[in-house]
């Protein structure tokens, strides 16, 4: 009975940080349109991953343990799709070196913040007890927050010391190499999940 309620509670946090991680992507992938920006538009591509991740989540939690570790392991390949999406616009800004406009990224950034950290917040309590598909939405939501703070770094940086695009592109770099660790944690740990129930 404690179980299915913890479950219960767990579908209704995943569904909330699901909707805030889609209403986010919007608003940074639009904004990376507008100045330029790589590591905003690879930010953007991981709330839409974050959103696929946590919508899983709420399906999966009524399947069973093997069911939740196979998906874990999918999990794990989900989480590299920020990383592809960074190599795509990291050659786009390598040809056309322009700095994003300073002030809107760290603005933005400032915003997936406040979202990521609500999310990780959220999703705590469940991180260690209810398998990697949860470890998977956790460990992608606090990746996020420090991504965000670099975003905002970066920001800061391109106004005020470095009139060019490297910040940028730096940051950028950052969140694929945090996305590809994650990976395999949540790899990791649906490994053991399989193999425990094997």
């Amino acid at each position: 009975m404690r179980d299915r309620l913890v479950d219960n509670n767990l579908r209704r946090v995943v569904l909330v940080v699901a909707l805030l991680n889609l209403g986010y992507f919007g608003v940074e992938f639009l904004v990376a349109l507008a100045i330029g920006s790589v590591s905003l538009f690879a930010d953007s591509v991981d709330f839409l991953e974050d959103v696929s991740v946590n919508i899983l989540i709420f399906f999966a939690l009524a399947w069973t343990a093997r069911s939740r570790a196979r998906v874990g392991m999918a999990m794990a390949f989900i989480l590299l799709v920020p990383a592809l999406a960074f190599l795509w616009t990291a050659w786009a800004k390598f040809m056309e070196p322009i700095p994003p406009e300073a002030f809107a990224l760290s603005l933005t950034g400032f915003g997936a913040l406040l979202v990521n950290l609500f999310c990780a917040y959220l999703l705590a309590a469940y991180r260690h007890g209810s398998g990697s598909l949860t470890r998977a939405a956790f460990l992608s939501a606090r990746n996020d927050a420090f991504a965000n703070v670099a975003i905002i770094g970066a920001g800061l940086a391109t106004a005020y010391l470095w009139q060019s695009a490297w910040p940028d592109l730096i940051v950028g770099l950052g969140i694929a190499l945090m996305n590809l660790d994650a990976a395999r944690e949540v790899w990791e740990a649906a490994r053991e999940e399989h193999d425990a129930v094997a």
